[in-house]
């Protein structure tokens, strides 16, 4: 083992009790992951108990050169895969100095639906599908393509096995590992029909917890692949043609969905989403319309519609729900780039409070 590898896997608590907190916030893009370190004086658990911080917001699109200054909020604390020990990874949200949430700051307001009594009482699980494409470094393209040219039609890369189907896999288990080792509630991971393309699932998780989880899940692929020298595309269509896109299905169950007679509460819940189509999709992700066409597992962008069993439907009731009377539902209209945030608040604000 090299001397940098030994430096970089050394082990903190032998010698100090200080320890490592990575601040982890989202930039003025909405999809750009920031972050930056501290050092601690001992173990922290209770993000209450972290100091708050401050960053350039002039370097992230978030603030003007003249009033930089923006506010970290520790808001959710994880174990830290990379510096192990007791060091930590801290999911933050961003305010002004007066204390007033920034524009991108979408946390603020979904933790205000989430906090809501009723909601509260009604206990929204959450089940994340969150799709996504390894791309070549320095080149747009998916790894293992070609450059310029393309792989074989899409039909064996599906849960395949095997080199010439299952690319990427290290950097995948690499990253189920680490989630886990996180404390993050990740169900499964298996590669997508497009060759390049891999999903992993967070949850079931209730509220609030459910966005820090993602974008701490997505902060932990984005630092496997750094290592490993390609990129992560969250774009929704990053192959234009005969080639699936990638989504962020969200699986979402309420209390009453999940006692005796919830099937036709989930009726109802689909009933109200239909009324606010447009606005769902308007806040389900950038790009969408390149992806929901109509074809490869989509519903069009412009008609709502809903069936058990039904992956070219805007929402899914599997045939398990229909049979007990109860469960979940699955809306399948958020892009790979959505706000978790915003998709969970919204979904939990239109059928409970709605």
């Amino acid at each position: 083992m090299s001397l940098l590898s030994d430096l970089v896997n050394l082990n903190l608590s032998d010698t100090t009790k200080q320890i490592i907190a990575e601040y982890i916030w989202i930039g003025g893009s909405g999809m750009d992951i920031r972050s930056k370190a501290r050092t601690l004086p001992g173990p922290v658990t209770d993000p209450s108990k972290l100091p708050k911080w401050n960053y350039d917001g002039s370097s992230t699109g978030q603030a003007a050169g003249d009033d930089s200054e923006v506010i970290l909020y520790p808001q959710a604390i994880f174990r830290d895969p990379f510096r192990r020990g007791n060091n930590i990874l801290v999911m933050c949200d961003a305010y002004t100095p007066a204390g007033n949430p920034i524009p991108t700051n979408k946390r603020h307001n979904a933790a205000k639906i989430f906090s809501n009594s009723k909601v509260a009482s009604e206990e929204p699980w959450y089940g994340i599908e969150q799709e996504y494409t390894l791309m070549q470094k320095g080149v747009n393209w998916p790894i293992g393509w070609p450059v310029g040219g393309f792989p074989g039609p899409q039909g064996p890369y599906y849960c395949g096995v095997g080199a010439d189907k299952a690319i990427g896999r290290d950097i995948v288990d690499a990253h189920y590992k680490a989630c886990l080792y996180a404390g993050i509630s990740i169900s499964g991971v298996n590669g997508e029909v497009m060759p390049g393309q891999w999903e992993f699932q967070v949850g079931p998780v209730e509220g609030i917890n459910a966005g820090d989880q993602v974008w701490i899940a997505r902060f932990l692929l984005e630092r496997i692949t750094e290592i490993s020298g390609v990129n992560v595309s969250f774009d929704p269509k990053p192959v234009p043609g005969d080639w699936n896109g990638a989504g962020a299905h969200c699986n979402y169950s309420t209390k009453t969905m999940r006692n005796t007679g919830g099937l036709a509460v989930i009726k109802k819940a689909i009933e109200k989403l239909q009324v606010k189509h447009k606005q769902h999709i308007a806040a389900y992700g950038e790009g969408n319309e390149r992806r929901l066409t109509g074809k490869h597992e989509t519903a069009d962008i412009n008609t709502f519609s809903w069936g058990v069993a039904n992956r070219g439907a805007s929402v899914r009731v599997g045939r398990d729900t229909e049979k007990e009377g109860k469960g979940y539902f699955e809306d399948r209209r958020p892009a790979s780039n959505m706000d978790p945030y915003v998709v969970t608040s919204m979904i939990a604000e239109t059928t409970i409070l709605g």
